[in-house]
């Protein structure tokens, strides 16, 4: 594919709120640099209610948007087009504008986990658990599904927040069972567990879930080492951290905004692992 890029500047963001802490433009910075172009990446606050007047202001220099909490599902109706996978999960994370301006809605965390889970040599399985139940928590089942899972368990502190999953894994031709957090203990082990949990509310269930799967693969990325990796380290169990799934999912996002076959990816992992060093 060619690069879209002409004589212009292109600009592209990363809108979120909060997103002071988002490691995207390091990634994407990273990527421009090592592609030659002459590009801005940024981060802005904006919250649901700012967005449709944030996209609105854009001039014809913008190419590409990144959309983090709360703005995932809040971004979908503000688009002109939205590919099927996004529009099934209702999580869209990234927005790639055409030159006459329209919207093209996109979903690269599910890309994000199974190259993050290739990379580790985890090309297929059979069943999984997923702990935590927000947008996040959707595109791990549609990632599961798509390598392969046939059974999907989601342990989450509501689960009249997580019903919906239920519809989403018909859909995905996946069985699904819903249980509370508080039955970890009695889960049956599974291929993988992918928690979604905040780092900060890992310590009551981290050693639990490492137990639970033959891999476990944290989305917290910040920080590096969380209270689930640990307990998998002590565990034996191979684990893998959150910033595979934020680099992978990025690399997407610039292949789709640059117009690139390739992303850059060993440098943008770099510029982000020296980012996350210095944090």
């Amino acid at each position: 594919m060619a690069l879209v890029d002409g004589p212009r500047r292109r600009r592209c963001a990363v809108l979120g709120s909060p997103v002071a802490h988002s490691l995207s433009p390091v990634l994407h910075r990273a990527a421009y640099r090592e592609l030659s172009l002459d590009w801005d990446y940024e981060a802005f606050d904006v919250s649901p209610a700012l967005l449709p007047a944030f996209l609105t202001g854009l001039s014809q220099e913008w190419r590409g948007l990144s959309l983090t909490m709360p703005l995932k599902r809040a971004v979908i109706d503000l688009c002109d087009r939205v590919e099927s996978r996004g529009r099934l999960l209702g999580s869209i994370n990234t927005v790639v504008f055409g030159d006459d301006g329209r919207r093209a809605g996109h979903n690269t965390d599910v890309p994000g986990f199974v190259y993050a889970l290739a990379a580790h040599g985890i090309h297929g399985l059979d069943s999984a658990i997923i702990i935590g139940g927000g947008a996040t928590a959707a595109s791990a089942m549609a990632a599961a599904a798509e390598i392969g899972a046939h059974h999907v368990t989601v342990a989450a502190r509501s689960i009249e927040r997580v019903s919906h999953l239920s519809g989403l894994a018909a859909t995905l031709r996946v069985e699904v069972e819903l249980v509370g957090i508080d039955a970890l203990a009695e889960l049956h082990p599974a291929d993988l567990v992918i928690s979604t949990i905040p780092a900060d509310g890992q310590a009551g269930i981290a050693t639990p879930v490492a137990r639970l799967g033959a891999c476990v693969f944290d989305v917290i990325y910040d920080p590096e080492v969380t209270p689930v990796l640990m307990a998998a380290s002590d565990a034996g169990t191979q684990a893998i951290g959150g910033f595979d799934l934020l680099l992978h999912q990025a690399a997407r996002q610039v292949e789709l905004m640059v117009g690139v076959a390739q992303a850059p990816l060993e440098a943008m992992r770099a510029a982000g692992l020296r980012a996350l060093a210095q944090r």
